[in-house]
């Protein structure tokens, strides 16, 4: 059975571990299919380069226990090894519970615990602070510990021995190395597009965990599970035509779920990229466009340039033609975009609001759908993450929002766009967990006529 490789805090190196041991894998030619646990997308990025699988994330809040276990069995099981990473802390969920946590995937999956601790500052305290990770929940399986940013022999021989006085085995013991530096931004580490030493990096940590890791110890436990069917969207209904959906695809609009396009697929869909930062032009005959996110901020001024990406984006939107965008993607469409230095750079102009850096936006969001839209339906009741900095000021008009949104600590607030082409919104969406959106968009899609 796979292991869940966690830590007690972020910055502790589990997505290193994860990546030198996915990294190590393929070098020794096995197949291996890795999972991010919540709404993460730019470790996933990093992990589905290393492992040449598209990662999938495991969340329950926003797809449900059920799904999470089927999409585990399936994907985990198509494949020779597989690993979870966790996030954030061990028992960071929603608020200060742990829903959605890693421990409570750990649980739910029933997978042992391999935590990561970053001891570069500790030597015997190590051993209280791993006793309290181990015993707060008791009915979690701790297969052991990799030790992080670990400083000489003699350091090393500290932290094992007081890893020992609480009979906890130690799978690992990983020194400060300059190629476990991952650079980062305001959202979290760079995707993996923008490394151009990537495969340098992933040939390092692969030696690091030969030379570092337990490979012994740790095998036994990247063992993937039996295969099983997994969650999948309804088949198309007999007799549907396929339905072309551009799909906003480059540098400032890669965040997205692999389960997005699989599912609108499954529904007869023919995703087409399409990249307004090379100012392309809406590919033809499409009936759908969808606006994902990512980092439009950091290309503002570019995306400003486009004019002829911009004009058809204006044009679709006049002319009803499906579109659903989120968080960036929402971005694109407001009249203007601040960048970091602050200056601001004309967007298509769809809706009406400007955009500047603002305060930290982050976390789990229910939402209660105000009136009937392109996707949804009123009264319904959804998930979502909000992770975002930028924030949306002189909005002309926020009345008919299309949903409330409230999360822990977060008042009740309308938020949104929505009309009978148009989803707009900050809210990241799992459409593994709400299949009747990419339903909805293929059908609204094919009603849609060509112009």
């Amino acid at each position: 059975m796979p292991c869940l490789i966690a830590a007690p805090a972020s910055g502790s190196g589990k997505t290193l571990v994860s990546l030198a041991l996915s990294a190590l894998a393929r070098r020794r030619g096995c197949s291996i299919q890795t999972f991010k646990v919540g709404p993460d997308y730019l470790d996933p990025q990093l992990l589905s380069a290393a492992s040449g699988r598209p990662c999938r994330n495991l969340d329950p809040l926003l797809c449900g226990e059920s799904w999470v276990q089927q999409s585990f069995a399936r994907h985990g099981g198509a494949s020779e090894l597989s690993l979870v990473e966790g996030v954030m802390g061990l028992f960071d969920g929603r608020g200060p519970s742990s829903e959605g946590s890693s421990a409570h995937v750990a649980q739910l999956l029933d997978l042992p615990v391999v935590l990561v601790v970053e001891a570069s500052r500790q030597a015997g305290s190590l051993a209280a602070l791993v006793r309290g990770f181990r015993d707060h929940q008791r009915d979690l399986r701790f297969a052991g510990v990799v030790l992080n940013g670990v400083g000489s022999e003699r350091h090393e021989a500290l932290l094992r021995e007081a890893l020992a006085s609480i009979a906890m085995p130690v799978l690992g013991a990983l020194p400060r190395h300059e190629c476990l530096e991952l650079p980062s931004r305001h959202l979290g580490l760079l995707p993996a597009h923008e490394l151009s030493d990537l495969g340098e990096r992933l040939n390092a940590w692969a030696d690091l965990a030969e030379r570092h890791l337990a490979i012994d110890a740790l095998w036994p436990l990247l063992q993937a599970p039996l295969p099983s069917p997994g969650p999948s969207a309804a088949d198309p209904a007999p007799g549907q035509s396929p339905v072309r959906i551009a799909l906003a695809s480059d540098a400032a609009f890669h965040f997205r779920y692999p389960e997005a396009t699989e599912l609108l697929e499954e529904q007869g869909v023919e995703i087409v990229p399409w990249s307004p930062l090379a100012d392309e032009a809406l590919p033809e005959a499409c009936r759908g466009l969808i606006l994902p996110g990512g980092y439009p901020e950091l290309h503002a001024e570019q995306l400003a340039a486009s004019q002829r990406s911009l004009a058809g984006l204006r044009q679709a939107a006049k002319q009803g033609v499906p579109l659903y965008a989120e968080c960036g993607g929402l971005l694109l469409l407001g009249r203007s975009l601040l960048d970091l230095q602050g200056q601001a750079h004309p967007m298509a102009g769809v809706l009406p609001f400007d955009a500047r850096k603002g305060r930290l936006s982050l976390g789990y969001r229910n939402a209660r759908v105000s009136e009937s839209s392109l996707v949804l339906e009123a009264g319904e009741e959804l998930c979502g993450h909000e992770f975002h900095r930028w924030q949306l000021e002189s909005v002309a008009a926020e009345s008919g929002s299309l949903w409330q949104l409230e999360g822990w600590g977060n008042p009740s607030r309308p938020e949104g766009w929505g009309t009978a082409t148009l989803h707009a919104s900050w809210l990241h969406l799992h459409w593994g967990g709400c299949p009747q959106i990419p339903q909805r968009l293929a059908a609204a899609a094919r009603r849609c006529p060509l112009t």
